[in-house]
């Protein structure tokens, strides 16, 4: 009991710990931008707290500003958190999103529906088409032991080819404009404010997020996914077909993925137009899934921060401080998480060495 508290309150405090100290090392940066002595360092930083608060916070524009930016990264967030739990590394959500918002556009243009059905058909389409391209690298893992991280990340690729192909080279695409039609209004997301991309969408994610959390801590099918993860060859030695857990684990990420996909067309964009590259979601679901220490619903209080520091950065340049800075704290947490699991690896490879030995 004591081991298990132990654990739970590192897993609670590691990650606080890791902003804390990004905040007090991005000072630094903050008082080169903007002249401050070595003395000024607590003015720096409360310039630098300050600011990140008032541009993502400190006004009701700037909170649905921030919600219309955390939505996507919870999804991906939770998306990238299921396959860690797996021991799968899913760089491919990027492009399941991309896949989910195809899906989600083309039902979204079918006329004559009741928003009844229309809505919940097009976050259908987009958890189908985020599924199948998760489900894709998962087969190849499973079947032939491929590395499921260089094959999504082709994949990404190919997710970009294949809708802009929808929307450059068929039917679907709007001649002359590079973009899919405008989604009928039965397929729209009702948002806070019509002139802001927040949306309704945020309470599907958390819902999303703590189902997740039910599927891999109360029920036998997590239970499996985790123990994979954990430990693949004890899972299969236990009767656990890793194969299978493998499969459905990349499923179920490029599924949530594609759902982000969808409810970002519904919510936000209306619409989809050309990629020239792949969304940044994806990689940015990666860092919030770490910080989160792979829990899906830490990666909600996760999504929260890195949507703030993103929805901060027009009013940290207008502070005079370059928006360049939310990456920097955003990386700097980063190496602080993957410092964290390092050093765990370490200390789980010295315990079963005294295990052998002993």
């Amino acid at each position: 009991m004591k081991e298990k508290f132990k654990g739970s309150a590192k897993a609670i405090l590691f990650p606080i710990v890791a902003v804390i100290l990004s905040l007090f090392i991005s000072v630094f940066f903050v008082m080169w931008a903007k002249g401050y002595p070595i003395t000024q360092y607590f003015t720096a930083l409360s310039d630098l707290v300050s600011t990140i608060w008032r541009g993502s916070f400190g006004t009701s524009k700037n909170v649905l500003s921030t919600i219309a930016e955390v939505t996507p990264l919870i999804f991906t967030g939770v998306a990238n958190a299921v396959a860690f739990r797996c021991g799968l590394f899913n760089i491919g959500v990027g492009g399941q999103f991309v896949l989910g918002m195809l899906g989600g556009a083309m039902v979204g243009c079918i006329p004559g529906l009741s928003p009844i059905v229309h809505i919940p058909l097009m976050i259908l389409a987009g958890i189908v088409f985020g599924g199948i391209w998760g489900a894709i690298p998962g087969f190849l893992k499973a079947k032939f032991g491929t590395s499921e991280v260089i094959n999504t990340i082709m994949m990404n690729y190919i997710s970009i080819a294949l809708a802009n192909y929808f929307i450059l080279r068929t039917a679907f695409g709007v001649p002359g404009k590079s973009s899919s039609p405008e989604i009928q209004a039965s397929a729209m997301i009702p948002r806070f404010v019509e002139s802001n991309g927040a949306n309704y969408s945020i309470f599907i994610g958390i819902i999303v997020a703590i189902l997740m959390a039910f599927l891999l801590w109360k029920t036998t099918t997590g239970y499996e996914i985790r123990a994979v993860g954990i430990n693949p060859y004890g899972a299969e030695y236990g009767g656990i077909n890793i194969a299978k857990k493998a499969v459905l684990a990349m499923v179920l990420s490029g599924a949530i993925a594609g759902l982000g996909g969808a409810t970002h067309v519904a919510g936000v964009k209306h619409l989809i137009q050309d990629f020239m590259v792949v969304p940044s979601y994806g990689f940015d679901g990666i860092a919030v899934a770490l910080l989160a220490k792979k829990n899906p619903i830490g990666c909600i209080l996760a999504a929260v921060l890195f949507g703030a520091l993103n929805s901060s950065s027009r009013a940290l340049q207008i502070s005079g401080i370059p928006k360049e800075i939310v990456f920097l704290i955003q990386s700097v947490i980063i190496i602080f998480v993957a410092t964290d699991y390092v050093i765990t690896y370490f200390d789980n490879k010295k315990k079963k060495g005294e295990i052998m030995n002993g």
